[in-house]
C-alpha cells in the first residue's frame, strides 16, 4: 500500500525539525509518571496558576461580567461586584460590537490598543501609535508572526541568544530559516559581549547566511538576567550598523527581584539615543499577561508594538493577521486591564494592590530560597526561573552516552524519577560544549519550596556519590 500524505515520512521536514524542550521528553515522562500515580511538581514551564498562584480578583470580576453581560441587568449585581468592576465591564463591552462572542478587528479592539499605547507612553516617556500595536494570542503568537514575516528562506538568519527560549529555535526551524547563535557569558551574570556578537554575525555571513534580525530576551529566559542600559545601547547601535530589525521579548519586565539592574525597555533606550538612530532602527517589542504578577497564561493575551516599520509592511502584517480573523477577545480585555490598571482612590485599588504586592513579594522570597538552595551550583535567580549549572562527573556522562541521552537529560530524568520534580535540561535552551544546566521555575507554593530544595539536594548528593 502506498504511503499517505500524513504518514510520518511524508510530513513537512520543517515540522519534523522543530524541537520544543519545555514540553519535550522530560514533560512527556512526567505525564506518564503522573498517570501511574506519582506526585509530579511541574516546574518545567512558567505556569503560575497551575502551581497554586491565585488569580487577581479585579480582572476576573471584570471578565466574569463581560462573559455574562446579563448579570449587569440584575438589580442585585452591586451586591456581588464592586462598582468599578461593573463600570469597567460596561466600558469593554461598549468597545466591541457584540461583546466577547464577536470577532474584533484583526489587530485587536481599537480602544484596547489605545490603552496599550498609553501604557507604553507612561512606561517609556515617549508617545506610542495604537495603529502600530497588534493584540495577539499571547506573546508567542506575535513572535511567530513577526519571524514568519522576516524569514524568506533557508539563507535568512536570526541572531538568537544562547541559552534561549526554544520558541525561537523551533519557530525558525518551522519557517525554514537559520538560527545564528550568540552566547551569553555566564561568568558575567549572563551578560552580552558585543565582540562575540560581531564574531557570530561575521561567521554566519561567511557561511552564506543573510542575517536579518536579532532577538533579545530581557529579562532573560532561561537565564533571568536584566540587560543594563549600556548593553541595550550597544545592541541598538550594533543593529543599526548591521541593518538588523531588533526583536525585544520583554514579557518578564515585572519579574525583577534585584535592585542592581532595573528593567528598561529597548524602545525607551532607542528614543533616548536620539536621531538618526531613533527614527531609523526597526524594532518590534512583545509583552503579555502570562507573566509578571498576573500569571494568566491560559488566557493567551499579548501584544507587539512596531517602531519605524514602513506603512506598506504594516499593511502586509495586518493582511496575514486577518487570515485568523481576530485574536481572542477575552484575552484582549485582560491586556487592556493590565495596560490601564486601577488607580489610587478606586474602590478595588487597595485589594488589587495588596494582592499584586503579595504575589511579587512571595516570588522574591522564593527566588532567594532557590538561589540559596542551589548554592552548590553556579546560580542566581533574577526572573521567573533558576538556571543552575550542574557539574556532572565523567562517569555520569559515560552512563548517559550508554543509554543515548544527553548528559543533562540523563540527570533531569533521574531527578524526575527520584523526586517528581519536572525540570528542563539546559541542552533544550542551548549551552556551551561540556557545560550542563537545568531550568526550573520559582513558582511552586512558597511553603513547599524548602522541601523541594531539600529533595533536590538529597538527590544531587546521592547522584554525585554514585557517579564520582
Amino acid at each position: 500500500m502506498s504511503t499517505k500524505p500524513l504518514d510520518y515520512e511524508n510530513l513537512n521536514e520543517n515540522v519534523k525539525k522543530c524541537q520544543y524542550a519545555v514540553r519535550g521528553e522530560l514533560y512527556l515522562r512526567a505525564s506518564e509518571l503522573q498517570k501511574e500515580g506519582k506526585k509530579i511538581i511541574f516546574t518545567n514551564v512558567g505556569n503560575p496558576h497551575a502551581l497554586g498562584q491565585k488569580p487577581l480578583t479585579f480582572p476576573r470580576q471584570v471578565i466574569a461580567l463581560c462573559q455574562a453581560p446579563f448579570l449587569l441587568d440584575d438589580p442585585n449585581v452591586g451586591l456581588l461586584f464592586p462598582a468599578d468592576a461593573i463600570a469597567k465591564a460596561k466600558h469593554y463591552l461598549s468597545l466591541n460590537s457584540g461583546g466577547l462572542g464577536a470577532y474584533s478587528d484583526s489587530r485587536g479592539i481599537p480602544g484596547v490598543r489605545i490603552e496599550v499605547a498609553d501604557f507604553i507612553e507612561r512606561r517609556d516617556g515617549y508617545p506610542s501609535d495604537p495603529e502600530h500595536i497588534f493584540l495577539t494570542d499571547g506573546a508567542s503568537k506575535g513572535i511567530m508572526q513577526i519571524l514568519h514575516t522576516i524569514i524568506r528562506g533557508p539563507t535568512d538568519g536570526v541572531l538568537v541568544p544562547v541559552p534561549q527560549y526554544p520558541l525561537y529555535s523551533a519557530t525558525i526551524s518551522l519557517y525554514g530559516g537559520s538560527l545564528v547563535p550568540y552566547y551569553l557569558e555566564e561568568t558575567a551574570d549572563w551578560g552580552l559581549d558585543i565582540n562575540d556578537l560581531r564574531q557570530s554575525i561575521g561567521q554566519a555571513r561567511q557561511n552564506g547566511t543573510t542575517v536579518r534580525a536579532m532577538v533579545i530576551i530581557n529579562p532573560g529566559n532561561p537565564t533571568g538576567q536584566c540587560l543594563t542600559e549600556q548593553n541595550l545601547r550597544q545592541i541598538i547601535q550594533f543593529c543599526y550598523e548591521e541593518n538588523l530589525v531588533l526583536l525585544a521579548d520583554e514579557v518578564y519586565q515585572k519579574n525583577i527581584y534585584q535592585d542592581k539592574h532595573p528593567f528598561m525597555s529597548a524602545r525607551k533606550v532607542l528614543f533616548d539615543m536620539g536621531q538618526p538612530i531613533s527614527k531609523e532602527l526597526q524594532l518590534v517589542s512583545f509583552h503579555t499577561v502570562s507573566k509578571g504578577y498576573w500569571g494568566e497564561c491560559g488566557q493567551r493575551g499579548g501584544y507587539f508594538e512596531m517602531t519605524n516599520i514602513p506603512p506598506k509592511s504594516v499593511e502586509e502584517i495586518y493582511k496575514v493577521a486577518s487570515i485568523s480573523l481576530s485574536p481572542n477577545v477575552p484575552a484582549q480585555i485582560f491586556m487592556g486591564l493590565l495596560a490601564n490598571p486601577l488607580k489610587l482612590g478606586d474602590i478595588s485599588y487597595e485589594q488589587f494592590s495588596r494582592e499584586s504586592k503579595g504575589i511579587l513579594e512571595s516570588l522574591r522570597r522564593r527566588a532567594h530560597i532557590m538561589t540559596d538552595g542551589f548554592n552548590s551550583c553556579k546560580n542566581v535567580v533574577w526572573a521567573m526561573y533558576s538556571f543552575p549549572q550542574i557539574q556532572l562527573p565523567p562517569r555520569a556522562i559515560d552512563a548517559a552516552k550508554k543509554v543515548e541521552k544527553a548528559a543533562d537529560v540523563f540527570y533531569c530524568l533521574k531527578l524526575l524519577e527520584a523526586t517528581g520534580i519536572s525540570t528542563v535540561p539546559g541542552s533544550g535552551f542551548g549551552q556551551k560544549e561540556g557545560v550542563f544546566h537545568l531550568r526550573t521555575t520559582i513558582l511552586p507554593a512558597e511553603e513547599d519550596m524548602p522541601s523541594i530544595m531539600s529533595s533536590f539536594k538529597k538527590f544531587n548528593d546521592e547522584f554525585m556519590d554514585r557517579y564520582e
